[in-house]
C-alpha cells in the first residue's frame, strides 16, 4: 500500500511538472501570438493572462473539486477545460504549421537571395486562421467523439474447432468512465456489443478514468451482457489512476474476469491470457511473469488470445500467441497528434500480421481521454469473428 501510495505522488509530481512546462508553455505561446496581432490595452492582457492561467490548472481543479465532492462542479470544470484543452492543441498545431511555412520562406529567401514578403501571412490572419481551425475542429471532433463505430476483423485459423464453425468476439478498450463519459455514452457502447451477439466480451484496459468516483450503476449496465464464454479484461494505466483496487473492483462488478498476469480457457475452445500493463507492475508486490512463461502455460493447440493494453509485441512471445488485443493510444485521439504516437508504437490502430503466425489488433478505444473530442480516429467496438479454417488453407 505504502509503494501504490508513494508511486501515485510521483505520478502526480510529473503530472504537474509536465503540466507546467508543456500546456504552461502552449499557453504562453498563445497569449504571445495574440499579443503580436491585435496588440490588446493593459486590462485586456491582464484578463486574457488570468483566463489562461486558469485554463492551465483547470486539470488540477478538477480533482479538488471531485475530492471535495463537488461532482457538479468537477463535471463543468472538466468538460470546459478539456474542451479548451482540445481547441488549444488544435490551436498551437495550426499556428505552429504556419511558423514552419514562414520559416522554410524565410530559409528560401536567403538560399535564393530573393525577395519572398509576398508569400508571407500578416499576423492577424495568421492568428485568425489558427484560430478557425481550432473552433471547426473542435466542434466537428466532439461529435466525432460520439460516432462510435462498428470496425469487424475475419480470422480464419485450424485452431477454431470444425464442430463451432465461427466464435464472435467483441472486443472493448479505453472506455474511460469518468466524469466526462457516463451513462449515456456507455448505454450506446453497450448497444454495440449487444448488436454483435457476441461468444465472448474482452475489456483491454483503461475501462475507467482518473475520475471513478461515484460512479454508482455503471458497472451494473454491464450484466446485462452474457456472452457464453464469458467475459475477460485486464488492467491498464489508467486503472492505477483512478486507484487500481477500486477500478479492478469496479471491473468485476460488472462481470468481467480480470487476468493480472495468467490465463483462463475460454467455453474449453480458446485460451484467454492477460498481462498487467507496466503502471501497475511498479505499484505491485507480486514477482514479475514474463509473457513468455505466462503463454508457454497453455495448450498450443487451442486458439490463444493475449490482452495486453499497450500495443507493444514481445519477440520472445511470437508463435505463443495467435492474436494480441492492445489499445491505449486511441490511434492519437485527435490529429495530427497521432503523427507522434508513430515514435512509440509503430502499430497504431487496425490489424497487423507478425512471424510465426502471430497478430496484433489495436483498437481505437471506445472513450476519450481527456478532451472530448476525436479528429480523423473515430471511437469503435471492434468485431473480431474467428471461423474454421482447414489447414495449409
Amino acid at each position: 500500500m505504502k509503494s501504490a501510495t508513494t508511486y501515485n505522488g510521483v505520478m502526480m509530481s510529473l503530472f504537474l511538472l509536465a503540466l507546467f512546462l508543456i500546456y504552461g508553455g502552449t499557453h504562453l505561446y498563445f497569449f504571445l501570438k495574440v499579443k503580436a496581432a491585435l496588440s490588446p490595452g493593459i486590462l485586456s492582457s491582464l484578463f486574457l493572462a488570468l483566463f489562461l492561467l486558469l485554463m492551465v490548472f483547470t486539470p488540477v481543479q478538477v480533482r479538488v473539486l471531485e475530492n471535495q465532492s463537488l461532482e457538479a462542479f468537477a463535471r463543468f470544470a472538466a468538460y470546459t477545460g478539456y474542451i479548451w484543452m482540445g481547441f488549444i492543441f488544435l490551436f498551437f498545431s495550426a499556428s505552429l504549421a504556419i511558423d514552419i511555412y514562414h520559416g522554410l520562406l524565410h530559409g528560401a529567401g536567403f538560399f535564393f537571395k530573393r525577395n519572398l514578403s509576398a508569400l508571407f501571412l500578416a499576423k492577424r490572419t495568421a492568428l485568425f486562421l489558427s484560430l478557425a481551425w481550432g473552433m471547426a475542429t473542435a466542434l466537428y471532433g466532439y461529435f466525432e467523439a460520439r460516432d462510435i463505430r462498428t470496425e469487424r476483423v475475419v480470422i480464419n485459423s485450424p485452431k477454431v474447432p470444425r464442430a463451432v464453425g465461427k466464435l464472435t468476439i467483441v472486443q472493448l478498450s479505453d472506455v474511460h468512465l469518468g466524469l466526462i463519459i457516463r451513462e449515456e455514452r456507455l448505454k450506446r457502447i453497450i448497444a454495440g456489443i449487444n448488436g454483435a451477439s457476441p461468444d465472448l466480451l474482452i475489456s483491454t484496459g483503461d475501462l475507467v478514468d482518473g475520475q471513478i468516483n461515484r460512479m454508482t450503476g455503471l458497472a451494473e449496465l454491464f450484466q446485462d451482457i452474457r456472452p457464453r464464454f464469458g467475459k475477460f479484461a485486464v488492467t491498464g494505466n489508467h486503472e492505477v489512476y483512478a486507484g487500481l483496487n477500486q477500478a479492478v473492483d469496479f471491473t468485476e462488478r460488472a462481470g468481467f474476469k480480470v487476468l493480472r498476469n495468467e490465463g483462463s480457457t475460454a467455453g474449453g475452445l480458446i485460451n484467454v491470457v492477460g498481462v498487467e500493463d507496466p503502471a501497475i507492475l511498479r505499484v505491485a508486490h507480486s514477482r514479475q511473469v514474463t509473457e513468455k512463461t505466462l503463454l508457454s502455460k497453455v495448450s498450443s493447440d487451442r486458439f490463444t488470445l493475449l490482452l495486453k493494453h499497450r500495443p507493444a509485441v514481445d519477440q520472445e512471445s511470437l508463435g505463443l500467441f495467435d492474436l494480441q488485443l492492445s489499445g491505449h493510444v486511441h490511434k492519437g485521439q485527435i490529429f495530427p497528434f497521432n503523427l507522434l504516437t508513430y515514435l512509440f508504437y509503430p502499430v497504431r490502430t487496425g490489424f497487423a500480421l507478425y512471424p510465426q503466425n502471430s497478430a496484433l489488433y489495436v483498437s481505437r478505444g471506445s472513450g476519450t481521454w481527456g478532451p472530448p473530442i476525436r479528429c480523423l480516429a473515430p471511437p469503435e467496438v471492434t468485431v473480431i469473428e474467428l471461423i474454421h479454417a482447414d489447414k495449409g488453407k
